[in-house]
């Protein structure tokens, strides 16, 4: 595979800058701290309980923030220093409820085979071909509609997915990763136990869960804009390109100031997928800066939710639809094949 000439010149954006990676780091974990402290004392005085649910959305946004320095240490460009990268790494797992080393595992993956349709289910949203939904059976069917409804995707799978789910080993062939997720179980099972101590179960919950809940459902939503969206590029193995499927296979969301430092720059998704090294606080300059990355088709706050109704991705003409528009189709018989 035959890489171009700017590709490389853009790793001069691998500037990893360990004092403002902390920086990053304080700017996220400390707010959320005291976000944290705030609800708890709105909740100990009596103050009405929607207060402290109105807190719980920025909360979250510190939050989500947090994952994406956890996500900048999985890749290496937090620092150079690859213990300091282990080591918060697991701190923002612990924060986040996720296995560090889980993570870092899953996400290289995934990485490794974006876009390609003969290769996925790792770190993306499950996604059927019009031939796949054919030839399979009912049961397998009514999943796949039920993993793809927004309702359950988003509000249901999502809290789950972070809460229990990843709470177990996602591949126990590895010993690295199983001491992981269950070295962080323990260390989060610890924090609870303290919180019952000292703030009372109830009062825990009470602050922890909206917190929790509103920031899972966005990150899967950040999860899920990256690569669902109208036109995005899929290929077959033999024919797969790793820039193609960075620029085309991941979405550029461009996203307000605000929500662009809350979610760590990640809607330069397209960018990122070229060169996972370059810190989240270096990606703006790079989209500003190469005129070959520029080309990319923004989506935004208000054209991302379009991707809600995109569900399946037909072969044929090269593009995710939704199953309204792909029913034609998929009343066929299942091809022979």
């Amino acid at each position: 595979m035959v890489k171009p000439d700017w590709l490389f010149a853009m790793k001069r954006f691998e500037k990893i800058d360990t004092r403002r990676s902390l920086r990053e780091l304080l700017n996220s974990i400390l707010p959320y701290a005291a976000i944290f402290a705030a609800m708890y004392i709105a909740y100990h005085i009596g103050l009405p309980y929607w207060i402290v649910l109105i807190m719980s959305f920025p909360a979250a946004g510190f939050l989500v923030r947090t994952f994406i320095i956890l996500h900048d240490c999985g890749h290496y460009s937090f620092s150079n220093d690859s213990r300091m990268n282990s080591i918060f790494g697991y701190v923002c797992g612990v924060l986040t409820f996720s296995s560090f080393p889980d993570f870092r595992r899953s996400h290289a993956m995934h990485h490794a085979t974006v876009a390609n349709l003969d290769k996925r289910g790792v770190g993306d949203v499950p996604t059927m071909t019009v031939r796949e939904y054919r030839a399979a059976s009912l049961p397998r069917r009514v999943v796949y509609r039920t993993l793809r409804n927004p309702i359950f995707l988003f509000l249901i799978f999502a809290p789950i997915s972070f809460v229990i789910v990843a709470r177990f080993p996602q591949n126990y062939g590895k010993k690295y990763d199983v001491i992981g997720t269950l070295a962080t179980d323990a260390v989060l099972a610890g924090l609870v136990a303290l919180a019952a101590v000292t703030m009372g179960i109830l009062p825990y919950i009470a602050v922890q869960l909206p917190i929790t809940y509103v920031s899972t459902v966005v990150g899967t939503w950040l999860f899920y804009i990256q690569h669902q969206f109208k036109g995005v590029y899929w290929i077959r193995d033999a024919e797969w390109d790793q820039v193609k499927a960075s620029l085309y296979g991941a979405s550029f969301y461009d996203l307000p100031a605000i929500l662009r430092w809350f979610t760590g720059n990640i809607g330069y998704h397209h960018i990122h997928h070229l060169l996972p090294r370059i810190p989240n606080y270096m990606l703006k300059e790079a989209q500003e800066t190469v005129p070959e990355v520029q080309g990319v088709k923004p989506i935004t706050l208000r054209s991302g939710f379009e991707s809600l109704r995109l569900n399946i991705y037909d072969e044929e003409i090269g593009t995710l639809v939704g199953f309204r528009e792909a029913k034609p189709k998929l009343s066929r018989r299942a091809d022979a094949s």
